[in-house]
């Protein structure tokens, strides 16, 4: 089995297709998504992870770009410095996976096993204590 983390992004007219119905059914392959937005103009991003058999695995991802799906691979990951960090909690509002998160405590913590590397948290971390690594 190959499993691998992607975002995918679509243009307005791709957007109204059943593309990860049709990654499912024709391809048998399974689809974890960790995130997915559409803007008021019809373009969208969706990042998942993709796994399934190599050959319909690679069969999926052929499908995808034959139609024009951009599909980057997602890799990098993030780091976050404890002894930067400021503690005022800002990335954690922006942080769609719970990644980073505030426990009852107060105090910022970081979970890596849960982060999906949208890097939303790099833009908001005044102490720049959350970098990216590729």
């Amino acid at each position: 089995m190959v499993a691998n983390k992607f975002v995918l992004r679509f243009s307005s007219t791709l957007v109204e297709q059943p593309i990860l119905y049709n990654l499912v059914k024709d391809y048998d392959l399974i689809i974890n998504v960790l995130k997915a937005d559409i803007n008021p103009h019809k373009e969208g991003y969706v990042v998942l992870e993709l796994s399934g058999d190599s050959e319909n695995y690679n069969g999926g991802l052929e499908y995808l770009k034959g139609i024009g799906v951009d599909v980057t691979p997602l890799s990098g990951t993030i780091f976050w410095s404890k002894d930067r960090c400021l503690q005022c909690g800002a990335c954690t509002s922006f942080c769609p996976s719970g990644a980073l998160f505030m426990t009852s405590e107060r105090e910022v913590c970081f979970d890596d096993s849960r982060c999906i590397v949208c890097e939303s948290c790099l833009d908001v971390c005044m102490a720049r204590a959350v970098e990216v690594s590729f």
